[in-house]
């Protein structure tokens, strides 16, 4: 009798020593979780699955346009200040061949006096250095011969809460969402399904070109803004655009993928975040979108 009492006593002790050892753990790691809470701003490497690594060749920047502590604009490879008019009062449009570095620090890069914190390359360039598809910069166009044929990405104006980013071609309907606007091509996203746009690229930049720069939106209105800059093995093809960008919007909890189109790729490509430029190649830019941080 005595023997089956401490063989109760010794089981109900176990029991209460592991029962007391699992609400312990549970209680420890629910300390340790992070909710998923995306900011409002977010520079990151991925790999070709979109999880983070520090050796990737995929650069991206992850933004909320609703957040009051950002704001937008376009600039362009101009030879004078942007929004300057002649004599007539008619807006100047004079292009001149300029990289990356030097529209992203000059005069016409600043917005009340900042620069931005945040930038990529846009639209594609023509052999005048004028910019081929619509951009448009705090309401200002300027833009070229195929503004209504290609797809342009923009952030509208309005207060921070009213934002809205788009992806469409030609200019929006409702003129608050023609704010600003970047010019670019290669529409792969639409509505939330994806295409292997490789036939519509050609031969060449679907399968010989290894530096992409692309933007994307997601359901919940996230923008996510990505250059591949060719890392050994991890070149980015169309057919695994999806692959990358739903990585992305899984692991930062962006919602799902609802549109996506291309910037100019190849020699054309860069980004820009803090104070550093983790890509740059060697041709002249036809327009760039900019963040800056109130």
């Amino acid at each position: 009798m005595l023997n089956k009492t401490k063989l109760i006593f010794i089981s109900l002790f176990l029991v209460t020593l592991c029962s007391a050892y699992f609400v312990s753990q549970h209680i420890s790691n629910a300390k340790n979780s992070t909710p998923c809470r995306p900011q409002s701003l977010t520079f990151t490497r991925v790999n070709n699955e979109g999880n983070k690594d520090a050796r990737a060749g995929n650069y991206v920047i992850i933004f909320n346009p609703k957040s009051p502590e950002l704001d937008f604009k376009v600039s362009l490879a101009l030879a004078h200040d942007i929004y300057a008019k002649n004599a007539n009062g008619v807006l100047r449009k004079e292009y001149v061949p300029k990289r990356f570095r030097e529209i992203i620090a000059d005069n016409n890069a600043k917005l009340n006096g900042k620069l931005p914190i945040a930038a990529i390359n846009g639209d594609y360039i023509d052999p005048e250095n004028k910019p081929q598809g619509l951009n448009i910069s705090r309401g200002v166009e300027y833009s070229g011969a195929f503004k209504d044929k290609r797809s342009s990405f923009g952030i509208s104006g309005g207060k921070p809460q009213q934002r809205q980013a788009t992806i469409q071609v030609g200019r929006r309907k409702d003129n608050f969402l023609n704010y600003n606007l970047v010019g670019g091509n290669g529409r792969f996203y639409r509505d939330g399904k994806f295409k292997d746009i490789c036939k519509d690229l050609g031969e060449y930049a679907c399968k010989q070109e290894v530096s992409r720069s692309m933007v994307a939106i997601t359901s919940k209105g996230y923008v996510v803004l990505l250059v591949n800059n060719s890392a050994p093995n991890q070149q980015l093809y169309p057919d695994k655009f999806d692959n990358v960008l739903e990585g992305i919007a899984g692991n930062y909890c962006l919602g799902n993928i609802q549109e996506g189109m291309l910037f100019d790729g190849g020699y054309s490509t860069a980004i820009y975040f803090k104070d550093k430029i983790f890509v740059e190649n060697l041709n002249p830019i036809g327009s760039v979108f900019l963040i800056y941080k109130k």
